[in-house]
């Protein structure tokens, strides 16, 4: 059973959505858009007979079906599908914790690896200063060319930033890297952070 809950408000309240649609076997689709990217959008749609795919697994709800797309499928551990009412009607809400949380091991292509850990460990950081970093390749000798941007740019403390924090970092959690170095022209110094 994949790991998404939908709780007994949310599967009332599609239930009867799904009873308005004038398609015998409507069920829906759970999907993540740019899963395990910092832009994962998880989404619902209707899903109408023979417009699920083969690959997708399926939970066989009471009232309806939900086909779970099997590439969004490890992003929606722990998912759960609510709906809640208020003075303005309700609203059906998608909490999906693992969605923007890349999938990677020590097997994983290089690439992912780095983007993992600028996603989960670097850019957080970097958040409170309106700064985020994007690797842009990995060059011969195993050095990881990387892109500074938001208040990162222009920054005069870039260049420790990048030494200090983002290098040794990276190279420790990944053998295969012997450094980094930045592509950014920091002399652009509109909206810096100081």
């Amino acid at each position: 059973m994949a790991g998404i809950h939908l709780t007994e408000a949310a599967q009332s309240y599609l239930a009867e959505l799904l009873s308005k649609q004038d398609t015998d076997g409507i069920g829906i689709r759970v999907f993540i858009t740019q899963p395990g990217t910092p832009y994962a959008e998880t989404c619902i749609a209707y899903c109408k007979p023979g417009e699920e795919k083969p690959e997708d697994t399926v939970i066989a709800l009471e009232a309806f079906r939900v086909w779970v797309d099997a590439t969004s499928e490890p992003f929606l551990e722990d998912a759960v599908v609510d709906y809640s009412t208020d003075r303005m009607g309700g609203q059906l809400t998608i909490k999906a914790p693992n969605a923007k949380v890349p999938m990677v091991n020590d097997d994983s292509p290089l690439n992912d690896r780095i983007n993992y850990l600028l996603q989960t460990e670097i850019n957080p950081g970097l958040a409170s200063h309106g700064g985020e970093i994007k690797l842009i390749d990995v060059v011969e000798g195993g050095i990881a060319v990387l892109q500074f941007g938001g208040g990162c740019q222009g920054c005069g403390m870039v260049d420790v930033t990048l030494k200090e924090g983002v290098e040794k970092t990276l190279v420790a959690r990944i053998p295969e890297l012997n450094g980094v170095r930045d592509v950014t022209d920091h002399s652009v110094k509109e909206n810096a952070y100081y």
